[in-house]
C-alpha cells in the first residue's frame, strides 16, 4: 500500500475529521458519461466551497473514458505528488465486446466502419486466440486517445481528419480471460500493467480472429490494492465533504 488507512477515503472510512490540504486519497466509482476531469472537478468545487479556499489540488490516478465505470482513485492537496505512485499499480477491468466489427474509437462511443464474418470463430479458436496475449508485447494505442502528439491530444487531430500516427509502446497482460461465447456481449476479464489500452487490446483481438471487435463495455475493478467495492459514488462523496468540511472554519 502505497498511503497508510488513515489517508485513504473509502465507503467504509469516512473520518469525521480530515486534512484535505496535507492529502487523502478517495476511492471513487466513476459513473458512466462522466470524464475523470469531470470527476476531479466536481471534487475540487465541493473542497474550494467548504474550505473557503481558491486554491487546492486535486488530480486523479489513470484515465477511464467516458462510457466506461468504476474506480477512480482522486488525490487531494500535497498527496497529488505521488499519483505517479498509484498510475504505476496494476489494473483489472471487466467488460464486453462485439465481435464482427470495428469503430473508428475502437468502442461504441462511434459507429462500425467496418463488417467483418464471424462463422469461423468457435470457441477453441476464441480460447486460443487470448492466451496469444498474455505477457510482454508491444501495443500501438488508439488515435482517438488523450496522449499528447506535437504537444496536443490525438483525439483532437483525429477529430480534425489529420493523420495520425501513433508509436507502439510496451505493455505487459497478465490475465486475460473471455468469459462467454456470445459473439455480440463478449464478457472479458484483464489483469494488466501500466499503460495498458483495453480498447487496444480489444481491437487487436478482433484482427487475432480474423475479424474485428470493438469494446461495448468497460468497468475498471482494482487498481493495485484498492477496489471498486470500497468506492463511495459521486453522491456520497460531495455529501462526505461537505459535511467534512462544514465546522473546519468555525
Amino acid at each position: 500500500m502505497p498511503f497508510s488507512p488513515e489517508q485513504v477515503i473509502t465507503r467504509h472510512f469516512l473520518p469525521e475529521k480530515v486534512d484535505f490540504i496535507s492529502g487523502v486519497v478517495m476511492l471513487i466509482d466513476k459513473p458512466a458519461g462522466w470524464t475523470s476531469f469531470d470527476v476531479v472537478n466536481k471534487i475540487r468545487f465541493k473542497l474550494r466551497y467548504g474550505l473557503n479556499t481558491k486554491k487546492i489540488k486535486v488530480g486523479h490516478a489513470g484515465t477511464l473514458d467516458p462510457m466506461a465505470t468504476g474506480l477512480l482513485l482522486v488525490c487531494t492537496g500535497k498527496l497529488t505528488k505521488k499519483i505517479d505512485l498509484l498510475q504505476g499499480e496494476d489494473k483489472a477491468y471487466s467488460g464486453t465486446m462485439k465481435i464482427g466489427a470495428t469503430t473508428p474509437t475502437y468502442d461504441a462511443e462511434s459507429d462500425p466502419d467496418e463488417l467483418y464474418a464471424t462463422d469461423h470463430i468457435i470457441p477453441d479458436l476464441i480460447h486460443k486466440s487470448r492466451a496469444e496475449f498474455i505477457g510482454y508485447q508491444m501495443q500501438v494505442p488508439p488515435i482517438y486517445s488523450a496522449l499528447k502528439i506535437e504537444g496536443k491530444p490525438a483525439y483532437n487531430l483525429a477529430r480534425r481528419g489529420k493523420d495520425i500516427i501513433m508509436k507502439a509502446r510496451p505493455v505487459t497482460i497478465h490475465t486475460f480471460d473471455i468469459l462467454n461465447n456470445d459473439l455480440s456481449a463478449l464478457r472479458f476479464f484483464v489483469n494488466c500493467g501500466k499503460g495498458t489500452y483495453i480498447r487496444s487490446l480489444v481491437f487487436d483481438f478482433g484482427k487475432k480472429l480474423d475479424s474485428g471487435a470493438y469494446l461495448t463495455s468497460l468497468r475498471r475493478e482494482t487498481i493495485g490494492y484498492y477496489t471498486v467495492n470500497d468506492a463511495l459514488d459521486i453522491e456520497m462523496a460531495t455529501d462526505y465533504i461537505e459535511k467534512a468540511t462544514q465546522d473546519i472554519l468555525k
